[in-house]
């Protein structure tokens, strides 16, 4: 199955022109993959014209779930749909952490880029460090893990579960674990432990969805030198990149080991 790697760019780089740089190394790089390149909102007209005849699909890093409406600052599903958008992660950690976004909003988020025809890159995953480093995490603790993500899916896609089961928008769910405690630290989830859950999340989804199609990426930490360990497994379905994705050689390094 190919892969899906998800170069999320969070709030860099600082300049159009040094984001044209790094996306221009991209699309020299680009094959067979399909590679998302989540950049910041006024990067995104900016690379429209770019993605033509290339594998390339570009991501927005968050959504308001209102098509239009007095909401100062925000973006609708529907101006970005229009733009060119096709992925939109909701509910990274970043969010959650900084912005206080709740899973009530982000279920409304969630409900509204689908019914839009985008593709959702839904982020879950326990905000507790589980192991010590380089140690494997303890059943116990995979327990509590998979307690919380179930109540995080439960809960973020509440107002989903009719539309899922829509064979027309079933494919338009991803879901990205990316246990909180690896994000940005260098330290990522052990890939067995990271392989564990993720088949968890594919049973969840395929018992209380009924789906069994939705693809699940990894992410926290993930980088040049530990994408292979991840995606070796058929089972987990590609990688969430954030700041290795910022680095062209880093970039180079993981499209080469991927391809």
């Amino acid at each position: 199955m190919k892969k899906i790697i998800i170069f999320n760019w969070k709030m860099y780089p600082s300049s159009l022109k040094e984001a044209k740089e790094l996306f221009n190394s991209i699309l020299k790089q680009i094959k067979n993959l399909e590679i998302v390149v989540a950049a910041p909102f006024i990067y995104l007209s900016e690379f429209v014209g770019l993605i033509n005849k290339t594998k390339i699909k570009l991501g927005a890093q968050d959504v308001f779930y209102k098509d239009e409406g007095a909401y100062t600052g925000e973006i609708s599903p529907t101006m970005l749909k229009n733009l060119g958008v096709e992925y939109i992660i909701i509910g990274h950690s970043e969010r959650r952490k900084y912005l206080d976004e709740t899973d009530e909003m982000i279920n409304k988020k969630v409900s509204a880029a689908l019914k839009t025809g985008l593709k959702v890159v839904l982020c879950v995953g326990e905000p507790t460090r589980a192991r010590a480093r380089e140690l494997r995490i303890k059943n116990a603790e995979l327990r509590k893990a998979k307690i919380y993500v179930k109540k995080q899916l439960k809960k973020d896609l509440e107002n989903s579960k009719s539309l899922i089961l829509n064979s027309k928008l079933r494919n338009q769910l991803v879901i990205a674990y990316e246990p909180v405690w690896a994000i940005g630290t260098g330290n990522p989830c052990c890939p067995k432990d990271a392989l564990k859950m993720i088949k968890f999340i594919k049973k969840f989804l395929s018992v209380k969805c009924q789906v069994s199609s939705v693809k699940v990426l990894y992410g926290g930490s993930v980088d040049s030198k530990n994408i292979k360990n991840f995606v070796k497994y058929s089972e987990i379905d590609g990688a969430l990149v954030g700041g290795a994705s910022l680095k062209i050689k880093e970039v180079k390094k993981i499209i080469k080991i991927i391809k």
